[in-house]
């Protein structure tokens, strides 16, 4: 196969940031998706319907002319936010859903919640308008394992959670590992997002030759097996699996420091990326529904009618990209890829 022509996907969770770093990144995910889940932990986080809308006004100002993109706007859920706001939100239109932070699990994630079960008259909102919740699934306790937080998330919250509000859409956002994969198989009401890193990677990465930082994203990367569990997942054909890069513009020193930045830059070549996983599992076939199907159809939106196409050829991913003051690195940099969107 030389060629692969799907219908235009969609980037189920994305970080854009603001203002000249948002100018910067936005016509990487534009250049390959027609809309996009837009992560809403900004500095201050985007927490009202009005927040919301000033910062989809800013997106679409950033938009490239003569190019067309739909932010999907999101609100950061606080243990102050109100019914009320919910509510809003649903009326609004353009917001698509509520972001879990656990407080201090993430980036500018101080401000997020720190009891999930003061959030309970939100989540009955939510769950009586049909506002779905997106969910960052790791505890934050110190004295859990860094590689087990999101099978404890499960346990501790995301189950009894579910058992509370049994018609509360959820995304279970950037599954790491088999155990998200078993949940989400079982339980009703739920879906999940996987990043190209995690399809593509393992946690020996992070420490090939060294340490290596533009690997380094929250939840961090698992063991082969789970990696493994997340690719037959995604090429499962199961509609419950769709992408959402997490894409996470940090400039080059804050990734290459002492204490270095969570996250991983993908937009700019998110889609060859996700190829890339496919073809090595065979299944070339499986990535239209996963790319462009299952997204839209879990929040209840039309699937796109334009196309894309990727082909056959071997280019390589630059060192860095331009960012302001800085640059960032991308995903894999320098390496040779074998699919480029065109």
């Amino acid at each position: 196969m030389q060629t692969l022509t799907i219908t235009r996907p969609d980037d189920w969770h994305l970080h854009l940031r603001d203002g000249a770093a948002l100018k910067a990144v936005l016509p990487h995910t534009v250049r390959q998706f027609a809309r996009a889940i837009v992560m809403p932990n900004l500095k201050p986080p985007v927490r009202t319907v009005a927040d919301a809308a000033a910062y989809r006004d800013r997106i679409l100002a950033a938009v490239p002319p003569g190019q067309s993109f739909e932010p999907l706007m999101t609100l950061y859920l606080t243990d102050n936010t109100s019914p009320d706001e919910i509510i809003a939100a649903k009326n609004s239109q353009f917001v698509k859903a509520v972001k879990y932070y656990p407080a201090g699990a993430t980036t500018n994630s101080d401000l997020g919640v720190t009891d999930i079960r003061k959030c309970d008259r939100v989540f009955e909102a939510m769950q009586q308008v049909d506002l779905p919740l997106l969910l960052h699934g790791e505890v934050t306790d110190h004295g859990v394992d860094m590689f087990d937080r999101e099978k404890v998330f499960i346990e501790q919250h995301l189950i009894p959670l579910q058992q509370r509000f049994p018609n509360l859409r959820v995304v279970l956002e950037h599954i790491t590992t088999s155990d998200a994969v078993q949940y989400v198989e079982s339980a009703s009401h739920i879906a999940a997002t996987i990043t190209p890193q995690h399809l593509l990677f393992n946690r020996n990465s992070l420490f090939q030759g060294g340490l290596r930082p533009h690997f380094y994203c929250l939840p961090i990367l698992k063991r082969e097996e789970h990696r493994s569990a997340l690719l037959q997942a995604a090429t499962s054909g199961n509609p419950k699996f769709f992408l959402g890069t997490d894409s996470a513009p940090h400039p080059r020193n804050s990734k290459e420091n002492s204490c270095g930045c969570a996250g991983c830059y993908s937009a700019l070549h998110a889609m060859e990326l996700y190829t890339e996983a496919f073809e090595r599992a065979n299944a070339l076939d499986k990535l239209e529904a996963f790319a462009s199907f299952y997204g839209s159809d879990f929040y209840q939106l039309p699937r796109n009618s334009e196309q894309v196409t990727l082909t056959k050829t071997t280019w390589r991913v630059p060192d860095t990209v331009p960012f302001p003051e800085s640059e960032l690195v991308p995903l894999w940099a320098g390496q040779d890829m074998a699919w480029q969107m065109t």
